[in-house]
Order: structure tokens, then sequence, then C-alpha cells
């Protein structure tokens, strides 16, 4: 038994010393992050007044199945201040329903006006968006690369703030802050436009002000055309292929530069499946380009050895869910090995390391909700409830985005699976009529279930043993999980 417990203890400790230095990492970026508010960055920017400075630009729109917001994308596509001249509009359409017929409609007449646009499609979907993207840059016009997924609603004057940066000839990507048009429509768009902002505002600033590796978030950003090709092109044997892409091109001496201020809205997914599979795409996407991106980063010599420990930390990102679910999971039997061998007490010293964690993760959310929200006690207290219903519920993903994690870890390979987007504000509660929404309750949810009934089983055992150092954990954990069994079952309901 006490070989066991040792066992028990060894995985637990380690996870939770794992999460302690992310926690550590997430630190120092909120350090970069308050100086660089402190500095007031200038560049060099092309003359708009000039238009000879004025470069060409070609807008990816890549859309696959998206009848219910293309039409507002292209509208708004059709509206940015740019000169037409310098203007070159390619619509990727892998669209297999009757959306096509549609989009080639309404192309047609955006075109009919002299708008530079064109429909284009494949015979396959090879590469899925990958594919689509560098199919289309075989033909793009621009010099510089703009790419707007399919909900997103940028702002009409979005070119005339991103492009003039490229005056610099160093840099090879320009992206902006995403902002959420349906943030506050349900508990669930709440906590996950929470931790996108704390993505956008703490970590995108923090490694950038450094000259850290960032990355291209795969929309509401332009790359120079021939950073593209010099870093490699478009590859999609990863699932997140604007991580990998963007990593290539920063080991080759490419900037990139991240507008904070610069605001594109687009669209949350709305129910917990869209929210699952958008989750484990990017969870295993983030493992994949580990995998495929340490050893370079390791061995390069041109990057420096703290931009190389952010790099590794930012590509683990994911993995993270792996290590808190192992703790989880060890967390209780750990309340009975504890109250069995009280000699090992010095093991359970280490519960200070998460707590700590815990407590850094609290402070870094606070900057960036502060950013968006503003200070004050109101938003303060506001901000509790909502970091803590963000923390339980991010722990009820723990199971499903640990699978995608070491799918992506081991190499399993499954296809891209898009989000299916719904136009909340124009179809209010009709979007529960939408025809992409998949209805099939996960598999996950019976072994989701169990370990709802685990985790009660621990609250219930702390009480029992008189422990209560854990309870909050076990607390949060059965929300979680709570919140994602509950509303897996309200599916187009």
């Amino acid at each position: 038994m006490l070989v066991l417990s040792y066992i028990i203890l060894f995985f637990y400790s380690v996870s939770i010393i794992l999460i302690f230095f992310y926690g550590l990492s997430q630190l120092n970026l909120l350090v970069n992050y308050l100086k660089s508010s402190k500095k007031i960055l200038k560049s060099n920017q092309f003359n708009f007044n000039d238009p000879n400075e004025i470069p060409k630009v070609t807008i990816q729109l890549p859309i696959y199945n998206e009848k219910y917001v293309v039409e507002r994308l292209l509208h708004t596509i059709s509206n940015l201040e740019y000169p037409k001249d310098k203007l070159d509009i390619q619509v990727l359409d892998d669209s297999t329903d009757e959306s096509l017929t549609e989009n080639i409609h309404i192309v047609n007449e955006l075109a009919a006006t002299g708008l530079n646009i064109k429909h284009i499609t494949r015979s396959n979907r090879i590469g899925f968006k990958a594919g689509a993207l560098k199919e289309g840059l075989r033909t793009a016009e621009g010099e510089f690369i703009v790419i707007f997924d399919a909900d997103f609603v940028p702002q009409k004057e979005w070119l005339l703030q991103t492009i003039p940066h490229f005056k610099d000839p160093k840099i090879g990507v320009v992206q902006t802050r995403w902002g959420h048009l349906n943030r506050d429509y349900s508990i669930l768009t709440k906590i996950q436009a929470f931790a996108l902002d704390a993505h956008f505002t703490l970590e995108q600033v923090g490694r950038n002000s450094q000259s850290h590796f960032i990355n291209f978030n795969g929309t509401a950003g332009v790359w120079r055309k021939s950073c593209i090709i010099d870093a490699g092109n478009w590859e999609s044997d990863t699932l997140t292929e604007d991580l990998d892409l963007s990593y290539r091109a920063q080991l080759k001496n490419w900037k990139f530069k991240y507008l904070l201020d610069v605001v594109t809205p687009a669209e949350l997914p709305v129910i917990i499946s869209a929210a699952r599979s958008q989750q484990f795409r990017w969870n295993k996407g983030g493992a994949e380009n580990f995998v495929k991106m340490n050893q370079r980063i390791i061995s390069a010599t041109n990057i420096n050895f703290k931009t190389k420990i952010h790099g590794l930390l930012h590509l683990l990102n994911s993995s993270m869910f792996l290590f808190v679910f192992t703790m989880a999971l060890f967390s209780v039997p750990v309340l009975f090995i504890k109250s069995w061998f009280p000699q090992l007490e010095v093991f359970f010293k280490i519960l200070a390391f998460f707590v700590f964690t815990s407590v850094v993760f609290f402070t870094c959310y606070w900057f960036t909700y502060k950013k968006i929200y503003g200070g004050g006690f109101v938003n303060f207290i506001k901000y509790i409830g909502l970091f803590f219903t963000f923390y339980s519920i991010a722990m009820g993903f723990t199971f499903h985005n640990t699978i995608a994690v070491v799918q992506g870890l081991i190499g399993k390979k499954s296809d891209f699976i898009r989000t299916p987007k719904f136009n909340i504000e124009s179809l209010k509660e009709k979007w529960k009529q939408n025809s992409y929404i998949n209805k099939k309750i996960s598999k996950n949810i019976i072994i989701e279930s169990l370990l709802l009934l685990y985790f009660l089983f621990g609250i219930y055992s702390g009480i029992q043993l008189n422990d209560y150092g854990l309870l909050p954990f076990h607390i949060m954990l059965s929300f979680g999980y709570g919140f994602v069994i509950v509303n897996s079952f309200r599916i187009g309901n």
C-alpha cells in the first residue's frame, strides 16, 4: 500500500509542480504586459496620403458550409475602406451544401459593382483550411494577405489600421485582437470570452513586447506574402496550421506585430458541442505543434534562451489540461493517503504550489478583465464571480481536452472539424434550427458523468475525514463537470 501511495503522490506532485512553473511563466508575461503599457512604441508606417505607398492587398475568406453568416461577411468585406484598385478578394469556398449556389450569387452581385472579388472552389478539401489558403495564394495579387474566418465582422477602417505597419520590411505578420459579438449571450459565451481576452491581452502583449514567439490566430490578421513563402507555406499536418506557420516564420527571423487596440468582432460558439469541437481542435493542434517544433526551437541558434523557454511553454499551453486532469484524478486517493500515512505530511505541503498558481492566474486575469471593463470595486466583485465560474468550467473540460492533448502528443491524426456559425444577432432563437449543429451527445459523456460522481465522492470523503484542504478544488470540479454534462443534453432543445 505504501508503494502504491508513493506512485500516486509522485504523479500528483509532478503535475502540481508543472502547473506551478506554467503559472510562473504567466506571471512573467504579466510583468511584461505591465511594462509594455508604460511604453509608447512608434514604428514607421506607410503614408497612405501618397497613393504610391498604398500596397495591393489580397483578402482571403476561407469558408465551408457557412450559409448563416456568409452574406454578412461578404457585405462587410465589400465595405472596407481601401482603394478598390488595390484590393483583391478571394472567396475560398469549399462548401458542399446549398450555400455554394448562394455564395456564387452574392459574389457575382458584388463583382458587378466593380469590386475585384473572385469565387474560388476546389475539387476536394485536401488540407482543409490550410489547403484552401495555399491554393488561393497561387493566384493572390496582393503583396499582403488578409485572412478572415466567416464569422468575423471587421470595422470599415480595419485595413487602414493594419496595413501601414508593414513599412518595416522585417514584419511578416500583423495580428489584431478578437472581440466578441455575443459575449453576454450565456455563461458559456462569457467564460469563452474571458479566456480569449486573457490570451489576446496578457499573453499576446506579454510575449510580443519582449520579442518572444506569438502566433497568428488563424484570422483577423495580415501576412506578408513573401513571409508565407519563405517560411515554407501553409501545411496541414497539424490541426492548428496558423500556429505552425507562425513558429516557422519566426524561426526564420520574421517579426510579428500585435495590435492590442484594433479589435475585430466575431461570434463565440453558443452550444457545448461547438465549444467542444473548437477546444478539441485548438488543444490537439497545440500538442501536435509542440511535437513538430520543440526540437527546432531548442536547436535554433538565432533564438535566445528566454524566448526558447517561453516558446516551449506556449506550445505546451494545451498540455496543462493533461496535468490538471492528472492532479484531479489523484486528488481523491490523496485524501486517504494523507489520513493513513501522517509521516508523509511533507508531500502535502506541495498543495501550496497549486494555491499559489491559482492566485497567480487570479491576478493575471484581473488585469485583462480591467483592461476591457475597467477597474473599481463593483467590477472587481463581478470579476471574482466570473473568474471562479471560468475556473470551474475549464476544469469540466479537462477530460475532453486531455484526450485531445494525448492524441496530439502520440501523433494520432484526425480531420479538421469546423465550428458551426450561428449569426446569433439576426437569427435570435431560430439559431436552434441551424442545420450544422451536431446533435449527437459526445461519447465522452459517460466517463464525464462517472468523473462527476467521483469528485462528489471526493467532497464527501474530505468532509468525513475532516480534511477540507481539497474541498474547494473538488467543488469546482463537480460544478465544472456538471455544467458540461447538463449542457451536453440540452443540444437543440
